[in-house]
C-alpha cells in the first residue's frame, strides 16, 4: 500500500456488510444501521468521482434520536471499529461557548487530527517493523557483546549510539583470531536473544525523553481557548531545545521492543506521516457528538442554560465547513461526517436552533426495547452479558450455566423494571445481572468443588431478586 493510499478498511465493507457487522454486537434498530451503512459507502463512492464533482458532494450528516440504553452510543463505539477512518466520541456538554470556562467546539477538530496521526503512524510503522527489529537485534548485540577493541567490527559497534558497555558474557578474546571469535560468539549472543533466553536478563539502554520534560509549565487563564497557544508553544520549544534522552534499566525483552519502537520512528518520513494524516481527516473523518440534546435549549431558559444555544452556534461553522488549526495545519471541516445523538427526553430536535436542524439532515429514530429484545441482548450478540459473566467466573473454576427459562425471567424483569420505573434501556440488564450474582462472585474463590456448577434458571433467579421485585421502594434504588 502506497503511503498516500487510504485505509481499505471503510472501502471493502458494502452497507450489508456493515449492517451485518454492527448486527453481531447490537440488536434491532435497522433504521440506524442503515442510515450509517449508507454514510459510510457514501464516502467510499465520492472518493471515486472526479475531482470537480468530488468537492461538491457533502456528507449528509445524521442525527439518532431514541431514549437512553437502545444502542446510540453502542452503534458509534463498534463503528469505530468497523470504518478503518479517524473516529471520535465527544459529548456535546463538554463544550461551551467562547467567552466562558470550558473546552470550545474546534478542540474537537484537534482531537480527531491526534486520532489520525497516531493511527497513520502506527500503519505506517507497520511497513517498516522488519527492518526496525533487525536495527534493534543489531543494538542489543553491541551492549551485550561489545567488539574488541583489536576487531575490525569495532568501527561500528563500539561507539554505539546508546553509549552502553557490558561484558562480554562467557567468551574470551582468542589472541590467534580475535575477529573470527568475535563474529562466533556474536552470531551464538543472537540465537540465545532470538530463542528467548535473554528475556530476563537486565540491560542499560538510552530510552528517548519527552521534548520539554523538566520545563515548567506555563498556564494562562482568560476568555478565549489556549490550546492552540499551548500546542504551538510546545512545538517552538521542542525544535529549539535539545534532544535528550536518559538512560533506563529494563528487561531485554522490554529493551528490544523499545529500541524497535526507536528505530521505527526514525524510518518514518515526518512529512508524508503528517500530509497522510491530515488528507484523513478531512477526507474520512467521524465525530460522533453525543448527548445533543442536551444543549437543545429554549430561548425563555437562563442560568445554567445560558450558553447552549451559544454552543450551538459555535457548532454551526464546523459542522457546515470551516477551517481549524491543529498540529497537522490547517483543517478543512468540510466533508467530515458527524453523527449526532441524544434521547431527547427533555427536549425536542425542534428545540435545536433552525440552522443547526438544517446541518442534520438524516434523521432516524431509534426504537425501545422489547422483552424479546432482551432475550436477544442476553443470548444473541457476540460479547452478551451471559458469555461474559461466564467467562468472568471461569477463572475461578466455576461453571456458570444459564437455562432458557432463567434468560427469559431476567429478561421479564428487566422489562417490567423499565416500564415501571425510568426506562433505562439495556442498562437494566447490567444492574439485576449484577445483583443477581452477587453472591456467587463474592464466594466463588471460597466454593467447595461440588458447589463449582451454578445452574441459573427460572427458579434461581426468583429466589434472588423476589424479595427486592416484590418491595416497590427498595426495588427502585437497588433495580
Amino acid at each position: 500500500m502506497e503511503p498516500n493510499e487510504l485505509h481499505p478498511s471503510e472501502i471493502e465493507l458494502t452497507p450489508r456488510e456493515t449492517v451485518e457487522k454492527l448486527d453481531e454486537h447490537i440488536i434491532g434498530q435497522k433504521n440506524a444501521k442503515r442510515a450509517v451503512a449508507i454514510a459510510l459507502r457514501n464516502r467510499t463512492r465520492r472518493r471515486k468521482l472526479d475531482g470537480e464533482m468530488r468537492e461538491e458532494v457533502y456528507p449528509k450528516n445524521i442525527i439518532m434520536i431514541g431514549p437512553t440504553g437502545v444502542g446510540k452510543t453502542e452503534i458509534a463505539r463498534r463503528l469505530s471499529k468497523l470504518c478503518g477512518a479517524p473516529f471520535i466520541k465527544v459529548e456535546a456538554t463538554k463544550y461551551t461557548e467562547v467567552g466562558y470556562v470550558g473546552r470550545d467546539v474546534e478542540s474537537m477538530i484537534r482531537d480527531l487530527a491526534n486520532i489520525s496521526l497516531n493511527m497513520v503512524k502506527q500503519e505506517f510503522k507497520e511497513r517498516v517493523t522488519d527492518k526496525a527489529k533487525e536495527k534493534a537485534e543489531e543494538l542489543l548485540l553491541d551492549i551485550l557483546l561489545p567488539a574488541p577493541p583489536t576487531s575490525a567490527a569495532n568501527q561500528t559497534s563500539a561507539h554505539s549510539p546508546l553509549g552502553a558497555t557490558a561484558s562480554p558474557i562467557g567468551f574470551q578474546d582468542s589472541p590467534e583470531d580475535p575477529n573470527a571469535r568475535y563474529v562466533a560468539s556474536r552470531e551464538m549472543m543472537r540465537n540465545k536473544l532470538k530463542a528467548g533466553k535473554l528475556d530476563e536478563q537486565e540491560v542499560e539502554i538510552d530510552t528517548p525523553q519527552a521534548s520539554g520534560s523538566g520545563m515548567p509549565m506555563l498556564q494562562v487563564f482568560g476568555a478565549g481557548n489556549m490550546e492552540d497557544l499551548d500546542n504551538q508553544l510546545q512545538n517552538v520549544l521542542g525544535d529549539l531545545m535539545p534532544k535528550k534522552s536518559k538512560k533506563k534499566k529494563m528487561k531485554i525483552k522490554d529493551a528490544f521492543q523499545s529500541l524497535a519502537d526507536q528505530e521505527a520512528d526514525k524510518l518514518l518520513d515526518p512529512d508524508k506521516v503528517q500530509s497522510e494524516a491530515k488528507k484523513r481527516v478531512e477526507e474520512m473523518g467521524i465525530i460522533f457528538l453525543d448527548e445533543i440534546d442536551k444543549i437543545a435549549g429554549r430561548e425563555s431558559r437562563a442560568g445554567a442554560d445560558v450558553s447552549r444555544e451559544g454552543v450551538q452556534r459555535d457548532l454551526l461553522p464546523i459542522v457546515e465547513g470551516a477551517t481549524v488549526s491543529t498540529k497537522l495545519g490547517p483543517i478543512k471541516t468540510d466533508h467530515i461526517l458527524f453523527i449526532a445523538a441524544g434521547a431527547f427526553h427533555m427536549s425536542k430536535p425542534s428545540d435545536l436552533i433552525p440552522e443547526m436542524q438544517g446541518r442534520f439532515p438524516i434523521r432516524v429514530e431509534l426504537e425501545k426495547l422489547s422483552m424479546d429484545d432482551f432475550v436477544k441482548i442476553l443470548t444473541a450478540t457476540k460479547s452478551s452479558l451471559t458469555r461474559q459473566y461466564e467467562a468472568l467466573l471461569g477463572t475461578e473454576g466455576v461453571s456458570l450455566v444459564f437455562a432458557k427459562d432463567g434468560i427469559v425471567e431476567i429478561a421479564k424483569l428487566a422489562f417490567e423494571m423499565n416500564e415501571k420505573n425510568e426506562n433505562i434501556g439495556a442498562r437494566r440488564l447490567n444492574t439485576i445481572m449484577e445483583k443477581l450474582l452477587e453472591d456467587i462472585s463474592f464466594d466463588a474463590p471460597d466454593l467447595a468443588p461440588d458447589d463449582k456448577k451454578v445452574y441459573v434458571d427460572e427458579a434461581f433467579v426468583r429466589a434472588k431478586l423476589k424479595e427486592i421485585v416484590e418491595d416497590k421502594d427498595l426495588s427502585k434504588y437497588i433495580l
